[in-house]
């Protein structure tokens, strides 16, 4: 008889274990799901800011400003002085934007045709600037996207631990308030999902037509600036 007793109380302290070990994962894994969501936030927020930065950075601040920066070169092409053109794109304030570098880059390739210029200036373009601009852009999409999913994995797995409640305490009965703290889970990360994804999708689509404004500013741009140094190309005897 003792051997029973022993055995049936080994069994429940077994069983007991099992549940404390089962409610420990799901605690894990909650909190998890929690710190998911808080991250999906921060990286979105953070490559939303540094995206906003770089365009900014790379961009003239407004339509004048790069005119006059055409009108200036222009001028430096107009006399054949490419070191003056070189000069004005390495001033500090013209460093870091697209235009000037593109422009920096047409002066040191004169002696080329222009149709190789372009494609050149282009390909850079693409490399240098569009490619870093687009990777953050990516960053944000993928919070975006990752955010809400996080949130409908907390509502599957609170309905989850609802039910099964429900399924062990089906002689007995169940507490509202047992059932309340994993419904309200489930409620809750679907909730803050959806409330990281919403600013974020604004916040992605303003940061596109920034990047959209950058681009065609460049392609703009371009055009005066190589047919300049075209003209330029002819009159010191350069390929035309």
């Amino acid at each position: 008889m003792n051997w029973l007793q022993n055995g049936a109380s080994f069994v429940f302290t077994l069983a007991q274990d099992k549940k404390i070990e089962a409610s420990f994962m799901m605690k894990v894994v909650e909190n998890s799901i929690w710190i998911g969501i808080a991250a999906c936030a921060m990286l979105g927020a953070f490559c939303g800011y540094m995206l906003f930065r770089r365009v900014k950075q790379k961009s003239f601040p407004g339509i004048a400003a790069e005119q006059a920066f055409l009108n200036e070169i222009g001028e430096c092409f107009e006399r054949n002085d490419f070191d003056a053109a070189l000069a004005l794109c390495d001033t500090p304030a013209l460093w870091n934007r697209a235009m000037p570098q593109l422009a920096t880059l047409a002066v040191q390739q004169r002696d080329r045709p222009i149709g190789k210029i372009r494609q050149m200036l282009m390909e850079r373009f693409e490399r240098d600037i569009m490619t870093g601009l687009d990777r953050l852009n990516n960053w944000v999409s993928t919070s975006i996207k990752t955010a809400p999913q996080l949130g409908l994995l907390g509502t599957v797995l609170g309905m989850i631990n609802a039910f099964s409640k429900i399924a062990g305490a089906s002689n007995s009965g169940v507490e509202p308030k047992e059932l309340a703290a994993d419904i309200s889970f489930a409620l809750w990360t679907t909730a803050a999902g959806m409330a990281i994804s919403i600013p974020l999708i604004v916040l992605n689509s303003a940061a596109q037509n920034k990047i959209n404004g950058l681009q065609e500013s460049v392609d703009e741009g371009l055009g005066p600036l190589l047919e300049e140094l075209a003209a330029a190309q002819q009159r010191v005897g350069g390929t035309p």
